[in-house]
């Protein structure tokens, strides 16, 4: 589903900085955006992601509670990164654009599966008693 939700991504959702990011955006100016519709569809690309990797969290581990732990860290990260990342659109990438590009893909790309996979894996084995 994960690769599903990345190669329709371009028909899917609208992003202008796909093409932005993926050419020689060193010498580009930043493209022209809406902030309402980009936001909006961070936001869809993001929560399709965050169920996606919700299901493999507990298909892995049948755990309610680390699926709560998930869905809790998924809302605030989501927070966090989006505001951020539309301060730094808002002053036009003034600062450099590698900040918006690594906060752009953790909102666009499933990453944070890849770290709570193995966190939630270490927490129970260590949870575990050894007789």
């Amino acid at each position: 589903m994960l690769i599903l939700v990345r190669a329709f991504a371009q028909n899917l959702f609208y992003d202008p900085f796909i093409e932005y990011f993926k050419n020689d955006f060193l010498h580009k100016t930043v493209p022209v955006f809406s902030g309402y519709k980009l936001l909006y569809n961070m936001f869809y690309r993001y929560a399709l992601n965050m169920i996606i990797s919700l299901v493999i969290l507990y298909v892995a581990f049948q755990n309610k509670s680390f699926i709560k732990f998930a869905i809790k860290f998924y809302i605030l990260a989501f927070v966090i990164l989006i505001i951020t990342f539309m301060i730094i659109l808002k002053g036009e990438l003034a600062n450099g654009y590698l900040f918006a590009f690594y906060i752009r893909r953790f909102l666009i790309h499933p990453l944070f599966v890849l770290l709570l996979l193995p966190a939630f894996y270490y927490k129970q084995l260590t949870s575990k008693e050894i007789f």
